[in-house]
């Protein structure tokens, strides 16, 4: 086999999957680095409240930020890993053939749904300053907060559009996550 007989092109699959991991990767990283933050802050806080007497000035400020780029990672990263709470009564009362209907309206809502949140968080984070978007005590702007929740929820949205392209393969994959498997 010489080097023209091999396919140039990589295998689609393989490198969908890389990319996914390496979102995942990234926004694992990013959550975790905003819960340390959350953490830290919250115990000087505690410690230059009760000790000192001196509360941290923006400690809250800091934290809600934190906790809004904490939520956008995790967003991403339980849709990625499937991962969000899920009940099936569906199918326990009407069989899996009316459940693949009702995760299809599901899927599309969700993305749906999904998608006008994503751009509703970029028409507000676009309005930043000039709007009073800021937080209260040490005037942090929004802005970069609005984009990253807009990119994540647009990030999920595209998630649930391509598990509903991919269809019943996708179904497998959360049956299976669902029994431990």
């Amino acid at each position: 086999m010489t080097a023209f007989d091999q396919d140039p092109v990589p295998d689609r699959s393989r490198v969908d999957e890389a990319l996914r991991r390496w979102l995942t990767a990234v926004l694992a990283v990013t959550g975790g680095a905003a819960l340390l933050l959350l953490l830290g802050v919250t115990v000087v806080e505690v410690i230059a409240r009760h000790l000192f007497g001196a509360p941290l000035l923006g400690a809250e400020d800091l934290t809600s930020m934190g906790l809004t780029v904490l939520v956008a990672a995790a967003v991403v990263c339980a849709a990625r890993e499937g991962t969000h709470v899920s009940v099936e009564l569906i199918e326990r009362f009407a069989g899996s053939s009316v459940t693949r209907a009702t995760d299809v309206v599901a899927r599309v809502l969700g993305a749906a749904a999904a998608a006008v949140t994503a751009v509703a968080l970029f028409a507000n984070g676009s309005c930043g300053i000039k709007c009073g978007e800021v937080t209260g005590t040490i005037a942090i702007v929004h802005t970069p907060f609005y984009y990253a929740l807009g990119a994540c929820m647009a990030t999920y949205s595209l998630l649930l559009a391509s598990r509903l392209v991919r269809g019943r393969a996708a179904r497998e994959e959360d049956d299976s996550r669902a029994r431990g498997i």
